[in-house]
């Protein structure tokens, strides 16, 4: 249902999209689900909350957040900062079947609300819970999804178009869901830029009932354990990422990335390509089918800088490219670009790096 629109062509050809059903011409407004877990908000819900507003300013219509969740604090304090980022209004479930995330009931949530409301786009992290949710709701519904949008942006006649890469990133698609609603799409931590936070009274808020009971889900929860209690990596919200490539040569080298990290205080990660020869573990791996990475600071050690791993880094604030090759894809958006054999500056930057900073360390120390 999800699919490529075709633009009229210079003999006049005609849109393939049709007069949307008019069943489907009162869905309204942009929706965006706001991901909690254990009372903690995923930062992507905020970062959604501001894709979302642009899209609703475009189409002069209300930004909703919606909460799914138990009774309570959490609850309440989600709904309260949702206005904060940019929301109008939000629709909340409140149930103490929807304490952890089930993905039965959470459909039922979302979907009731869906055909009780009517929004015409529903924006979701593509996070492991938003990336499950968002496919059994559009599922449900019987409408398209986007998975892992780069951009989202609302055509002339008010459609979501939204971007991707596929493929195997080699090209960046505009996929548009022809009429169907709500139009959904997921869009990964970090893609779109934090918006700024304005201290806001919480404005209107719809309760509706879940109307699922807890004989009524066959999952149940044993046991949690957060991602931030994890040993994984956590590349997605680091300041500065040190990356290596293939350009590296070696499983041996690689720990000069390592080295260049621990220096500065800094997460590494990697392309792809060292994933799959086994020389680092998939949960570093930067791009497209790894994570997206907005830091303020981003040095490429050997990496060549296609498409997959462009869309995975565009966002940082200075990305510093080391690379052999003056050709290289990564020069094109790199700000900084060095063209010399990283095995052998990569250690000249961290003995740098080491004499400054112990150099602060021993002022401080002095003062």
């Amino acid at each position: 249902m999800s699919e490529p629109k075709k633009t009229p062509a210079a003999g006049g050809r005609a849109s393939t999209k049709k007069e949307l059903p008019e069943h489907f011409k009162a869905y309204k407004h942009v929706w965006v689900f706001v991901e909690q877990e254990r009372g903690q908000v995923h930062p992507v819900s905020w970062e959604l909350l501001g894709a979302g507003r642009k899209l609703a300013d475009k189409l002069g219509v209300e930004l909703a957040a919606v909460v799914l969740g138990a009774e309570g604090e959490t609850v309440r304090h989600a709904v309260a900062e949702s206005f904060c980022y940019g929301a109008d209004l939000a629709y909340v479930v409140a149930d103490p079947v929807l304490t952890d995330y089930r993905n039965e009931a959470y459909t039922a949530a979302m979907t009731t609300l869906v055909n009780t409301y009517k929004p015409e786009i529903l924006l979701l992290g593509a996070t492991t819970l938003g990336r499950d949710l968002a496919g059994a709701v559009a599922t449900t519904l019987l409408t398209g999804l986007t998975a892992d949008s780069t951009e989202l942006d609302v055509d002339a006649d008010g459609s979501l178009a939204a971007t991707r890469p596929t493929f195997g990133g080699s090209l960046l698609c505009t996929i548009y869901t022809l009429n169907y609603r709500p139009q959904m799409a997921t869009v990964r931590p970090r893609v779109m830029s934090m918006p700024e936070r304005v201290e806001k009274p919480v404005g209107k808020v719809i309760e509706h009932p879940l109307g699922v009971v807890e004989a009524d889900i066959v999952t149940k929860v044993l046991n949690f354990i957060p991602d931030r209690d994890s040993s994984k990596s956590n590349l997605a919200y680091a300041d500065v990422v040190v990356a290596g490539g293939m350009g590296l040569g070696s499983p041996e080298n690689f720990q000069l990335v390592r080295q260049l990290a621990l220096t500065i205080g800094a997460e590494y990660g990697c392309s792809r390509p060292l994933v799959q020869k086994g020389w680092v573990t998939s949960d570093r791996q930067i791009g497209q089918t790894g994570k997206t990475i907005r830091p303020r600071l981003y040095i490429a050690a050997g990496i060549s800088g296609a498409i997959q791993h462009r869309v995975g880094v565009e966002g940082a604030d200075l990305i510093v490219a080391i690379n052999t090759d003056k050709n290289a894809p990564i020069f094109d958006f790199a700000h900084v670009g060095l063209i010399t054999d990283a095995v052998r500056f990569l250690p000249a930057l961290t003995e740098a790096f080491k004499k400054r900073l112990s150099a602060h360390s021993t002022d401080k120390l002095a003062s």
